[in-house]
């Protein structure tokens, strides 16, 4: 389908015939004495004659090339286009953040994997998240590693794949030994900033307590709280286990309820991968539809046309010019 951008430029077809019917050429006759002996008489009298001028009539030819320029100029600046199929993009209109605990703890080999031998924790949680974000086409997601400190691994994009690439390269212990949930919920705060979606979602996952925050957990979930972010928190890990190495349930429970997420325990693979399914039922997606039709220019073509009958107009004219001197 072709459509013009500026339609109204066609109106302006009819303004030569218009300029010619309200101004016409001037026209005055001259008396005149035709003498067949003319040459002879000048030279008699001494003088020295010269071409005089002449008006030129215009041929059917010239005509329709004046005719066809004007057109086709006209339909250049009326800028036609072509239209293509419609096309649709859906977009979420959810941002995802996930904060992975890498600390120390993470290489312990404790967590039951499929077949229910021990696996690497980190390993075990990494397969889990790395299926849950393949399945996340159509949003943004981010991702947050901490130990001592927090890390952003990768902003909020719609690339999934680099988010996959960058998250089977996290290794156990590459942002510190401890555990700073606090400071990680602080920089998903942050990362959040840089999103206009106001269905924010923080996927919160540790195997310890917090050891190592310059910002309190609950503090900072508070502050999550009024910028929006819901927070689901999962535990992964011993709860029997003492010291450090401690898994906090009742902190990860009220840093969830503080904002309105929820908070889970994964005891195996199996339940994990129930969790993130969880997780997807309780902040179902909203997405947006967008469509547009890909437009494509063509004011290009009647311009390179107009040209060409130009400039043949011209030579045409000028090889005829040359011809008639040759035969004077």
């Amino acid at each position: 389908m072709i459509q013009f951008g500026l339609p109204f430029v066609l109106l302006l077809m009819p303004l030569p015939v218009a300029v010619y019917l309200l101004f016409p050429p001037r026209r005055h006759a001259d008396d005149a004495l035709r003498l067949p002996f003319f040459r002879r008489l000048a030279q008699a009298a001494g003088s020295d004659p010269r071409q005089g001028s002449v008006v030129l009539r215009r041929s059917g030819w010239q005509m329709g090339a004046a005719i066809a320029c004007w057109v086709l100029v006209l339909l250049a600046l009326a800028e036609p286009e072509r239209l293509g199929e419609p096309v649709e993009i859906t977009k979420s209109k959810r941002d995802v953040v996930l904060a992975i605990d890498i600390s120390g703890s993470m290489d312990t080999v404790d967590f039951p994997g499929p077949d229910g031998k021990p696996q690497q924790r980190l390993a075990a949680v990494r397969d889990v998240v790395a299926d849950f974000v393949a399945q996340r086409d159509g949003d943004r997601m981010a991702l947050i590693v901490f130990g001592s400190r927090a890390y952003v691994q990768a902003p909020l994009t719609e690339d999934l794949q680099t988010v996959l690439t960058l998250l089977d390269q996290t290794q156990v212990g590459m942002a510190g030994p401890h555990t700073a949930l606090g400071d990680s919920i602080g920089l998903a705060i942050r990362t959040f900033e840089a999103s206009e979606i106001d269905q924010r979602v923080l996927i919160l996952l540790s195997d310890g307590n917090d050891t190592a925050s310059r910002m309190s957990p609950v503090n900072a979930a508070e502050i999550a709280r009024d910028n929006g972010v819901e927070i689901y928190a999962i535990g992964v890990g011993d709860p029997e286990a003492t010291g450090e190495n401690r898994l906090d349930l009742g902190l990860l429970a009220e840093l969830a309820s503080r904002t309105g997420g929820e908070d889970f325990f994964a005891g195996d693979v199996e339940a994990l991968q129930g969790i993130y399914d969880r997780i997807d039922e309780l902040t179902p997606r909203d997405v947006e539809t967008l469509s547009y039709r890909p437009r494509q220019s063509l004011g290009h073509i009647p311009l390179i046309l107009a040209a060409l009958i130009g400039l043949g107009t011209v030579a045409v004219l000028t090889f005829r010019s040359a011809s008639n001197r040759r035969e004077v």
